[in-house]
């Protein structure tokens, strides 16, 4: 018998089923981190992506987040003034990171884990663009939560 596969999501769904800040705070934190790994870079992370491409947030805008917390850490990169170009994807992409900020604490690994989240997010992101430009849509709701 071949292995279940999930039913397909829309993107609102996804969105409605996954608090990302819940996944970042369990999957960032060592003492919860082993269970939730799966879930923040899996859902977690389509559910970033989805968000911050609704936004009109580029792939490298993300990735610059993510070398700025391997730069100088998770607290460093949530208090800067613009995390993220525009005043709604900066909150939303703060939010995350004060959340990842408490979580890890000064948890090296929790900070390396947290950068590559970031970087997940960027790729997913990149990928939702370039399968939008491929089937010649524009459309940023409703879509399918694969990338």
């Amino acid at each position: 018998m071949p292995p279940a596969t999930p039913a397909p999501r829309t993107d609102d769904q996804l969105l409605a089923a996954t608090d990302i800040a819940s996944l970042l705070r369990y999957g960032l934190n060592p003492q919860t981190r082993a269970a939730f790994t799966t879930a923040l870079f899996g859902d977690g992370a389509i559910a970033a992506a989805v968000t911050l491409d609704r936004l009109g947030v580029l792939p490298r805008s993300v990735s610059f987040v993510a070398r700025t917390v391997r730069a100088g850490g998770v607290r460093y990169a949530a208090d800067l003034a613009e995390p993220l170009p525009g005043p709604a994807a900066a909150g939303v992409v703060r939010g995350w990171l004060e959340t990842a900020a408490q979580a890890t604490g000064a948890d090296p690994e929790g900070e390396t884990r947290t950068a590559r989240w970031l970087d997940a997010v960027a790729e997913l992101i990149g990928l939702r663009r370039e399968t939008r430009q491929a089937s010649g849509s524009s459309r940023r709701t409703g879509r399918a939560s694969t990338p």
